[in-house]
């Protein structure tokens, strides 16, 4: 049976097919003739060009700010660090930031995070390029970004209504000074492949008109029992210099997905107030059939445009726009014996369901100055326009054996799905004062009033809220900062998930409170070190005894943060990071829940990457690295917990010239153990880590 999506999907995946050949005509690539693909003499480089660290960051109000100037724990996982690791997907890329785990579900059609324990909402927290809020409900493509930026806490500042979690802020690639034509593939053990093409250009007498564009599509293969599936990317970035004052830039991305989504396991019920879950499954194992498809697609349209008053004042203007439309499968496995492993498999069939964000910004920057300080201002005003039909389903239940897995015969739904429909405005007006008192002392103030509300068939939810931050930083030198900063923070408190009494209800917003005491330094070989004390405080949601979804009380998050990242020495980079945190209950309607850590978040997470550049072997390079989460509670009540887990990852890169042309050779294998474990929890679900795969890649500048 063909989902709605099926067939204007299947053919825009033809010509997503196709695209690569026209693209390459259009920008005029020379084909290569047959003397040019023979391999020729080879010459080899001297290795990477790129950092582990980025100089500037791309998110919130600290926009283009060194990471030294902004009172926050950020982290940047720049391009460099995704090639070498060979990264496509984005917890791939976080799990480099401590703190970051997986959340209720597996990863295998898009990645649910959980940033410090708390869930990185999907529609609010993902932003484009600092701005749009895009929609995480699949897999968002890597390749066409330069680089991905954690800003860690409490954001409603500039973002309005958003958990303190963090802001993850996806960069795009912008137009290279040089032409480029790009073309890299790869292949791994469990039968993925995949192709990527790379154009940059620019046009004019002064190169006023940049235009990027990248291509990508593959077959995807992740090493467990059941699946197979698709992906499809297009995107292009335009920079346009119309004159010396204005600017404008256009981003636009259109991307599928069509996958078997593996199943979830439910936790068993609780006996005696502890629950004994099930030996960790074989890693390939997946309960649901492979005609269980996870059908999505999502269009990104992001447009800016900047305009240079005097050499004091500018403004800018964004809209955009961001669309994702999904059919699913689901399935999770519940109500099973642990001795048998026999159980029910619960099939959600639901169709249709489409989500919306519409978002618009303007901006007013400068710089005055009062009684001898200089003011850094900003002032802005936004608004955001969230609409999504998630759409009631069937549900099916069919026997399976967590132990001994049978086929799922495929099945249809039996009726047709009814539209659940709601709506989330949020409006706001901001400003912030950057003060500089002198080269070493800077005060940040800053104020927002939020306007909100949100609509269901049930509910309607209105409120006017107002947040206030404020930061004092001491820089010793230029290169170091010392801050103490307080944020106030505007949250949406939830919907409750499907598997819940009141499914599709949106809570009322909360306020949430963060403190940050914290140090950072770049150090003489452009190497960022951060150290940060944090502590937040937020109202958090539980589960009655009668399945109903709902605010429950309040829980503390109180840790620190290290991290370092960047070149420690001119054949050595390194990427680190590690959290040692005291999640706590404070205050709750459920007894059960009071003085225990919040579930799925881990006490304990590290990182550790690097890559080595071999002296007398000229383009070779080799990694390695080690990813590490605490154990966590399956439940508020921690009635279990799944135990912590190391994953390990090595690599090896080789850079040279075939024929002329710039080339690398790359292998990557990650899971190198091949480890069995729990990878998420909560929501009341479990997830199973993937296994060992082993990818071979290949880049060819042309």
């Amino acid at each position: 049976m063909k989902t709605p999506h099926s067939a204007p999907l299947g053919a825009l995946s033809l010509r997503l097919k196709l695209i690569p050949l026209v693209v390459c005509n259009a920008f005029a690539v020379p084909l290569l003739s047959a003397a040019e693909q023979t391999l020729g003499e080879v010459e080899v480089r001297s290795g990477a060009s790129g950092s582990f660290t980025s100089p500037s960051v791309q998110v919130g109000t600290f926009r283009d700010q060194a990471p030294v100037d902004v009172p926050m724990t950020n982290n940047v996982v720049t391009r460099e660090t995704l090639d070498a690791q060979g990264q496509r997907t984005l917890f791939g890329a976080l799990r480099n930031t401590a703190g970051v785990t997986r959340s209720q579900l597996s990863g295998s059609t898009y990645d649910n995070i959980a940033i410090r324990g708390i869930l990185v909402e999907n529609r609010g927290n993902y932003r484009l390029n600092g701005s749009l809020p895009i929609i995480n409900l699949i897999d968002i493509p890597l390749e066409n970004k330069d680089r991905v930026e954690v800003l860690k806490g409490a954001s409603s500042m500039y973002y309005g209504f958003v958990p303190p979690s963090g802001i993850v802020n996806l960069v795009t690639k912008r137009p290279a000074a040089e032409p480029l034509t790009s073309v890299a593939t790869s292949i791994n053990q469990h039968g993925a492949a995949d192709v990527h093409l790379d154009l940059s250009r620019r046009y004019g007498e002064q190169s006023q008109l940049g235009i990027r564009v990248n291509v990508a599509t593959g077959k995807e293969a992740i090493g467990i029992d059941r699946y197979s599936g698709d992906r499809q990317l297009v995107s292009a970035a335009f920079d346009l210099k119309a004159s010396t004052n204005l600017s404008f830039k256009l981003d636009l991305e259109h991307y599928r997905k069509e996958v078997s989504e593996q199943a979830a396991i439910a936790l068993p019920a609780a006996l005696g107030g502890r629950i004994t879950l099930p030996g960790v499954p074989n890693n390939k194992i997946n309960l649901a059939g492979e005609w269980q498809k996870y059908t999505a697609d999502a269009t990104n349209l992001l447009f800016r445009t900047d305009y240079l008053i005097n050499e004091d004042w500018s403004a800018l203007f964004e809209i955009g726009r961001a669309e994702a439309n999904r059919d699913r499968r689901y399935s999770n496995f519940r109500n099973y014996n642990l001795a048998t492993g026999a159980g029910q498999l619960e099939i959600w069939f639901q169709d249709g369901q489409k989500f919306t964000n519409q978002n618009w910004r303007s901006e007013l920057n400068g710089r005055v100055r009062v009684l001898g300080a200089v003011h850094e201002l900003t002032f802005g005003v936004t608004g955001n326009e969230r609409e999504q039909d998630s759409r009631n389903s069937d549900i099916l239940s069919v026997a399976q054996n967590i132990y001994n897995p049978v086929e799922i015969v495929q099945r249809n739904r039996s009726n047709g799905s009814q539209a659940n429909p709601s709506s989330i405005r949020d409006q706001g007006v901001y400003l912030q004062d950057r003060i500089l008192l002198g080269e070493q002392w800077q005060v940040l103030v800053g104020i927002r009033e939020s306007n909100y509300r949100s609509k269901t068939r049930a509910t309607l939810y209105s409120a006017k809220e107002t947040g206030l931050n404020g930061a004092l930083i001491f820089k010793p030198s230029a290169a170091t900062s010392i801050y103490a900063s307080y944020l106030e923070g505007l949250e949406e408190t939830g919907q409750a998930p499907a598997n819940r009494a009141n499914a599709g209800e949106i809570l009322a917003p909360s306020v949430n409170k963060q403190y940050e005491l914290g140090v950072k330094a770049m150090l003489a070989r452009n190497t960022l070190v951060q150290a940060a004390l944090f502590r937040i405080e937020r109202p958090f949601t539980t589960v009655n005894a009668a399945n109903v979804f709902s605010i429950g009380g309040e829980a503390e998050y109180t840790g620190l943060e290290l991290a370092a990242s960047g070149e420690i020495t001119p054949n050595l980079g390194v990427v680190a990071s590690a959290v040692l945190m005291n999640p706590e209950i404070v205050k709750t309607t459920n007894a059960a829940e009071l003085g225990k850590a919040p579930e799925n978040t881990a006490k304990r997470t590290a990182s550790l990457f690097a890559e080595y550049r071999i002296p007398g072997l000229a383009g070779l390079s080799v990694n390695g690295g080690w990813f590490y989460t605490g154990e966590r509670a399956v439940n508020n009540a921690n009635q279990a917990y799944i135990p912590g887990y190391s994953t390990f990852s090595l690599g090896a890169r080789y850079f040279t010239r075939i024929a002329g042309k710039k080339t690398t050779w790359q292998v990557n294998v990650d899971n190198v153990a091949d480890k069995d474990y729990w990878s998420s929890a909560g929501n009341g679900l479990l997830g199973v880590g993937t296994p060992r795969t082993v990818r071979l890649g290949m880049r060819v500048e042309l």
